[in-house]
């Protein structure tokens, strides 16, 4: 059912804000926006899924027309009439009895259309589980004595909390093998200290010991040490500067009020 008021004169934006707020909303989970295209439906059979659930949420149409989904979409009533026809053929929607508490009535069914997105889910997981089970093989492999990798997959994990993705898996063996892991270690435990858990700010803290060609702890903590110095001279040469400044504009103007 929908909701609707008479409005006070004043702000259109007021008034558009209760209408926003009474309005429903449609749920639209990330997994189908992730994996419509994998289960053949197309653009703009993706959108009609979406007005076909707006429809059953906003006006409880159990079955609406090609003409009625027309009249919301971009396509013209033949155009969706073949993309309604598309879904069905491809079993991803079905129509289905169903009862309203007065008589039976046909309607479009869902289930078909979340059974194979189960399915394409569980696909792409086995395979990321795949995934991960070749780069702990393959970080096994290039450290069999010391199992670095591990040590340093396993610190990861511990700090974020959770498992890390394939490709984060991937990240922290390029850093492995470029790098010594004190200094992976380093690097995470400075961005865990300002809050920063993510892999982009940690890149950037060793592409920078890269850049200065740094190697070790000692070498950083050095380099550390020359950067705050040569910070506080910055610092110590702009206020000496504008201490200067301020110094010839007085100098200045007692010269203007002398000779005026």
């Amino acid at each position: 059912m929908r909701l609707a008021k008479p409005y006070r004169e004043g702000n259109i934006v007021s008034a558009f804000g209760t209408d926003l707020m009474l309005s429903a909303g449609v749920f639209i989970p990330s997994l189908l926006l992730r994996f419509y295209k994998k289960l053949g439906i197309s653009d703009t059979g993706m959108m009609l899924l979406v007005q076909l659930f707006r429809l059953r949420i906003e006006e409880a149409k159990l079955h609406p027309s090609a003409a009625e989904l027309a009249e919301w979409m971009a396509a013209e009533e033949e155009s969706v009439a073949r993309e309604l026809q598309a879904l069905l053929d491809r079993e991803i929607l079905a129509v289905t009895e169903y009862y309203d508490g007065e008589k039976v009535v046909e309607g479009f069914d869902f289930q078909p259309l979340f059974e194979k997105l189960s399915e394409a889910w569980a696909c792409a997981k086995v395979a990321e589980i795949q995934e991960m089970q070749e780069l702990l093989r393959e970080g096994q492999r290039a450290a069999p004595a010391d199992e670095v990798f591990s040590q340093l997959y396993q610190a990861f994990e511990k700090e974020f909390g959770r498992p890390l993705s394939p490709i984060e898996a991937e990240q922290v063996l390029k850093w492995r093998r470029e790098m010594s892991p004190a200094l992976v270690l380093e690097a995470l435990r400075r961005a865990v200290l300002l809050g920063k858990h993510n892999f982009k700010y940690i890149g950037t803290i060793l592409l920078e010991w890269q850049k200065n060609n740094l190697q070790t702890l000692a070498e950083v903590e050095e380099y550390d040490r020359n950067f705050e110095a040569r910070r506080k001279r910055r610092r110590k040469a702009a206020v000496a500067a504008k201490e200067s400044e301020e110094r010839e504009k007085k100098k200045a103007l007692i010269k203007t009020l002398y000779l005026s």
